[in-house]
């Protein structure tokens, strides 16, 4: 007995293993486009292709299986490999977006296209600010050849005689009557005999797109832009789909980001903690803004800088800035450094344990005792 070959499920998808979850079903569902049965009668190898496809994609949709993939490749799945609709909840949904398998829409009926997610990487002061930025994507549009009928320029589709224009065929399921979509016709209701040489008779071809994306300042990592009729082309004369744009945002070397707030951390020496100080705290926008710290100011302090936060998302006004005191106590002193320091250790008073203190250092001798 022939042993199967035991193949790589990204290469299947032809994916990177750091891909994330929606490359993976975005992968996927080319791949079923091209090779579903439906779209390809009789044809073994693309049979054989989409059963691969969607084996690949039943294993590393599922978190727990890629982990299990990943770190030991098929010996980790135990079995659990192969092509199993029940295995993952959206393959009804992947393929009612590409067939029209799903209940929503009417067979034979102009079709919405799918829509597409694009990952967006910015800097953090361009998520801040706003930016505008080009994008290049792929997706499916009509064909211009024939006008997304599938047929060569010249000709016609024929009704389809199987579900006689239907888009879809009945059969028994115990007391139940179930339809599903036309085998024949690929739910369209239409038979393309003499297809289109430049769609191959799928109505559809993929081209490569360029779009300006103007980001609106405030955005951060999670925001999704949603740009309308940006995403695939639609079927039989359906509008497209739309795109969304999944931001995320760079670690900044100097602030960090809660909503519209921003925290950073000022350093400063005994002196100046212990007599106060002027400071200049650098702003996002590359400038600096003044803070002035009162005597006696302790490490850990935090003060608020007004309207230097993040722009507000969708409305007017900034966030604040909330700047963090740290005090920085030398670790190299010269001679007359040493001696300073050793005068003012003698005059210093020492510091007063607290109440709070005072109680963490009795329980301590307790437990100690």
């Amino acid at each position: 007995m022939a042993t199967r070959t035991q193949v790589d499920y990204y290469e299947v998808l032809g994916c990177e293993r750091t891909a994330s979850e929606a490359e993976i079903k975005s992968a996927y569902r080319k791949m079923a486009l091209k090779y579903h049965p439906d779209r390809n009668p009789g044809d073994a190898e693309s049979e054989a292709r989409f059963k691969e496809a969607a084996e690949a994609y039943s294993v590393l949709s599922d978190p727990q299986k890629r982990q299990r993939y990943d770190a030991y490749g098929h010996a980790g799945l135990g079995g659990a490999g192969g092509f199993d609709p029940s295995a993952f909840t959206d393959f009804g949904d992947i393929l009612g977006d590409l067939f029209g398998f799903g209940g929503r829409r009417q067979r034979g009926g102009p079709r919405r296209g799918a829509d597409l997610r694009y990952n967006l990487e910015l800097g953090f002061t361009e998520a801040a600010f706003g930016a505008e930025t080009q994008v290049q994507i792929a997706r499916a549009e009509g064909c211009t050849a024939c006008k997304g009928s599938g047929a060569a320029p010249g000709t016609t589709a024929t009704t389809c005689a199987t579900c006689r224009g239907a888009g879809q065929v009945t059969f028994q399921q115990g007391f139940f009557s179930v339809a599903r979509p036309c085998g024949k016709c690929r739910g369209t209701g239409k038979v393309v005999a003499t297809p289109c040489e430049g769609c191959h008779g799928h109505g559809q071809v993929e081209v490569e797109r360029k779009l300006q994306i103007k980001v609106p300042a405030g955005v951060d990592t999670g925001s999704q832009l949603r740009i309308t009729g940006e995403g695939e082309g639609g079927m039989l004369g359906g509008p497209p789909g739309d795109l969304y744009v999944v931001i995320r945002v760079e670690d900044h070397p100097f602030f960090k980001r809660d909503g519209s707030s921003l925290y950073c951390e000022m350093p400063v020496n005994i002196a100046q903690a212990a007599l106060g100080a002027t400071l200049d705290v650098p702003t996002l926008d590359g400038g600096a803004t003044r803070l002035s710290i009162p005597e006696g100011t302790q490490a850990g302090a935090s003060f608020r800088i007004r309207q230097q936060g993040v722009p507000n998302l969708g409305s007017r006004g900034r966030g604040d800035l909330h700047v963090a005191i740290r005090v920085v106590t030398p670790t190299r002193l010269n001679g007359e450094q040493r001696k300073l320091m050793e005068q003012l250790g003698r005059v210093l008073p020492v510091p007063e344990t607290s109440d709070k203190d005072k109680s963490i250092l009795d329980r301590m001798k307790d437990i100690l005792s």
